[in-house]
């Protein structure tokens, strides 16, 4: 049941997408912009809403979201940096008359795959609704499952804590340096690096793929933009989920989540041999 339902007369549709990194972006299928609680949700022409459905029955809505790219807040460069990967989309209908923000909610959904083509994106939003049909339970692996540095019931726990430099030395857009760097190796491994200068800034976070001693950076994907010396960065800290990062880099052994000790299926399958 829906809590309140706009004046079909002077309906309108809006939606607010909140990426996990940046700023969130406002648009509005309305002729002219509408600020809406002091933010304005923009009708910059480029963009459309090529869906909005739903069904009296447990069914999840469907909504979809293409345009223009470098529209409204939708820049190809934060398209192809991924930083609309798993943003939250919020849907609501409202009345240009007297605009309030979720009105009339339609739905909460997720940005899933975003592709761009000549100019034009097209992101594939899943209703939150759709994560009721998802098969869920819980699998026992030698990895640990717990999400690195989580403070919730029975997780991780590990306190962290992110390092800040900057850049001496580039090799390309996916390995770079910063000789000031004096932690072990592979302590920031399966870590996080973004850019707080430079063209980057503002990007998404990148996964590390690998740190050396002399502070060496590489990461699994290349920064959108030319990496240059002298960028300012932010490095957070990963775990690669094994037992001995529990024990010897983080000393966390009480909150390990993982089965190193469970006999794979070759050795349960021996039956009647030694």
């Amino acid at each position: 049941m829906k809590p309140a339902v706009a004046d079909y007369r002077y309906r309108v549709y809006c939606i607010r997408i909140v990426p996990k990194w940046g700023p969130p972006v406002y648009l509005t299928d309305y002729p002219h912009d509408l600020v809406i609680g002091g933010t304005t949700y923009h009708t910059d022409s480029g963009y459309s809403f090529s869906g909005i459905a739903s069904e009296a029955n447990m069914a999840p809505g469907m909504l979809d979201l293409s345009g223009i790219s470098d529209i409204a807040g939708i820049a190809q460069d934060k398209i192809q940096a991924g930083v609309f990967d798993n943003a939250r989309v919020y849907a609501f209908a409202t009345t240009w008359t007297a605009p309030v923000v979720d009105e009339e909610p339609l739905g909460v959904a997720i940005c899933g795959k975003t592709t761009l083509m000549d100019g034009r994106y097209t992101i594939q939003l899943m209703m939150l609704g759709d994560a009721l049909g998802q098969s869920v339970g819980k699998t026992y692996t030698a990895p640990c499952p717990k999400k690195f540095g989580g403070t919730e019931f029975a997780g991780c726990k590990v306190v962290i804590s992110p390092a800040y430099g900057v850049l001496t030395g580039v090799t390309s857009n996916s390995i770079f340096r910063d000789s000031a760097r004096t932690e072990a190796v592979d302590y920031f491994g399966l870590g996080t690096v973004a850019f707080t200068s430079g063209q980057n800034s503002g990007l998404k976070p990148i996964e590390i793929k690998s740190y050396a001693l002399d502070g060496t950076i590489e990461t699994y994907e290349p920064f959108y933009y030319p990496v240059a010396v002298g960028d300012s960065y932010t490095l957070i800290p990963g775990c690669r989920k094994r037992l001995e990062d529990c024990t010897t880099k983080y000393n966390n052994i009480a909150n390990f989540g993982g089965f190193s000790f469970i006999p794979t299926q070759s050795t349960y399958e021996q039956i009647g041999t030694k």
